[in-house]
């Protein structure tokens, strides 16, 4: 989430130009999954749209701190192969959300409703350093 919390103003800094320059040159965001993420006092909530994919197509998965959403619609297998002068609709997508290392799978909720998959993050707890002191003698 670390990585959305510094764009959610629209304010971009030196890091932000640097990975736009780095995007592909024929990237279509169109493709994209479109995501709201709304910050509450002890959790993340995220809402993506996927519109056309139906519930058992998508999987949401844990994995080193990145949250994982991907999904894919099925293929109509046709006798005669179509030959496509552009084809825009795609079959499958995907997108990562860093959500940090110390979320655990079971304390993630989903759920899917009317093209718009909602995922409840808790946020990671920082670690507070724990200082002992030593007797003075």
């Amino acid at each position: 989430m670390k990585n959305y919390l510094a764009k959610r103003d629209n304010n971009y800094d030196l890091f932000d130009a640097f990975d736009d320059f780095f995007r592909p040159v024929f990237f279509d965001e169109q493709h994209d999954l479109k995501t709201n993420i709304k910050e509450t006092d002890s959790n993340y909530e995220l809402d993506i749209e996927m519109p056309g994919y139906s519930k058992d197509r998508i999987k949401v998965a844990l994995e080193n701190g990145y949250l994982t959403v991907s999904a894919s619609k099925e293929k109509k297998e046709e006798g005669d192969k179509k030959h496509y002068v552009r084809k825009e609709i795609s079959e499958s997508c995907s997108r990562s959300y860093y959500v940090g290392d110390d979320v655990k799978q079971s304390d993630i909720k989903a759920k899917y409703e009317n093209g718009m998959l909602s995922v409840c993050v808790p946020k990671s707890q920082p670690k507070q350093i724990e200082t002992s002191y030593i007797a003075i003698e």
